[in-house]
């Protein structure tokens, strides 16, 4: 019972912002604020290129947590440690080290663009990789708890009978950890969703390029709170959503492990 008032004091503290949002929010006008050229802009490239950052990152991330979990080698836990850096680094000093690599004067960016005339920042593709960088975090943790708690009998049981470590990994151990992939897969898609601070510092703010929902809400809350309230709505609708499809694949396995 001495738990019951601190416990109730915390859930009211995350709860009721978000029930402030909901009661503030301009239900009358919502429709006519929703069909706003500049709302659907931004949420349509928000969802593009938070699905294109996802994509990327399961290209890339699966493997590095195949090999984090799988493998041993020097430094494996400084390569994890760094892994999980974008985690707990401010998003805006991501903006900052991206811009330092790949600008135009950066270590990466300047070979860009005096090799092949391209040029990343305040792109569409800045936005990308600025919500690949924050996000594939989550994703590689996931993939690595999935794949430390497979059982690996099975892989070896297919490596006795002949079968390469492509063929086990494709045909074996994906299927095992798909719950754990597809649950890190959506928690990727939801952080590239909100990312807002290294995209407003790599990306900046072009509508229709790289004027993603939570640039928006910044925008529209210094000049039209209403509206910035409504884009806010949009982003909650899509984490809740987002909570209840990760119900059985996330939530419930982390409590049964």
């Amino acid at each position: 019972m001495v738990a019951v008032v601190p416990a109730l004091l915390g859930l009211a503290f995350l709860v009721l912002p978000l029930l402030g949002l909901v009661i503030r929010a301009p239900w009358p006008t919502l429709p006519e604020r929703l069909a706003e050229p500049g709302v659907l802009t931004a949420l349509r490239l928000s969802l593009q290129t938070a699905t294109t950052a996802t994509a990327a990152c399961l290209l890339v991330g699966v493997p590095l947590a195949w090999v984090l979990a799988r493998t041993r080698f020097p430094g494996r836990q400084l390569v994890r440690a760094l892994v999980t850096v974008p985690m707990v680094l401010p998003p805006v000093v991501g903006g900052v080290a991206l811009l330092l690599v790949f600008g135009r004067r950066g270590v990466v960016g300047s070979w860009l663009d005096s090799t092949f005339g391209v040029t990343l920042p305040f792109t569409t593709t800045a936005v990308v990789m600025a919500q690949a960088f924050v996000a594939m975090p989550f994703l590689v943790i996931a993939v690595e708890g999935a794949l430390r708690g497979a059982d690996t009998r099975y892989e070896e049981a297919a490596a006795t009978l002949g079968a390469g470590r492509w063929t086990t990994f494709r045909r074996v151990t994906l299927p095992l950890v798909a719950p754990g992939v597809a649950a890190g897969a959506v928690l990727c898609w939801a952080r590239a969703l909100g990312e807002f601070g290294a995209t407003i510092t790599f990306a900046g703010n072009f509508p229709g390029r790289t004027q993603t929902m939570p640039v928006a809400v910044y925008l529209a809350l210094e000049t039209e709170p209403e509206a910035a309230i409504v884009l806010s709505l949009v982003l909650l609708v899509v984490s809740i959503a987002i909570l209840a499809s990760l119900r059985d694949k996330w939530l419930t396995g982390g409590s049964a492990a």
